[in-house]
């Protein structure tokens, strides 16, 4: 399925709006994200993992596996640099993922993992993750729910033109992507 990222929750204090799409597919073992971004400004200055990437070009999926009371998040700037982990909130009980399981995610992006200032002018790239379904589903594994709460982002905080688009709409006074209350559902086959 293809989804469109295209919420601007905060129109009036960040009206930037790029143009951007997640694929999202699945196998027995994988689920597969496919970011096309297409808008100004590229910016990757974080280029090491669980890094603050979402400063930079990046775009985001979290979850939560149904009856969780946790959630996962997976950040990537668009140069492959991931930010992951499991937590109850923003700040809450906070998990990061230890190096080898960050390891397990591939990613392919457009551009090398090479930091990147800030460019003005149009830049289209892509990313692409391949993240296996045991670190999502790790208490049920190898039966795996069809149904996986989400939502997908796209964001560049510290940008000259800072962005917040998500796929599901968050009804909130200010930009706050930690928010699972407003997650969607997405259907794995």
């Amino acid at each position: 399925m293809i989804l469109k990222i295209d919420n601007v929750n905060w129109l009036d204090s960040f009206p930037e709006k790029p143009e951007v799409t997640v694929e999202v597919s699945n196998d027995h073992e994988f689920l597969y994200l496919h970011y096309h971004v297409r808008g100004e400004q590229l910016r990757a200055v974080t280029t090491e993992d669980q890094g603050a990437v979402w400063e930079d070009s990046c775009v985001e999926f979290f979850c939560q596996v149904p009856g969780d009371k946790h959630y996962m998040n997976f950040e990537c700037n668009c140069i492959g640099a991931m930010v992951g982990s499991r937590r109850l909130g923003r700040a809450e009980e906070v998990v990061k993922f230890p190096p080898e399981e960050m390891a397990q995610i591939e990613r392919r992006c457009t551009y090398p993992r090479e930091l990147i200032e800030e460019q003005d002018g149009l830049h289209e790239w892509d990313v692409e993750l391949k993240i296996p379904l045991t670190l999502i589903f790790r208490e049920q594994a190898p039966l795996f729910p069809q149904v996986l709460r989400a939502n997908f982002y796209k964001c560049a905080d510290k940008t000259k033109k800072p962005h917040f688009l998500s796929w599901q709409p968050i009804p909130l006074p200010k930009p706050d992507f930690h928010c699972p209350q407003f997650f969607g559902e997405i259907v794995l086959n």
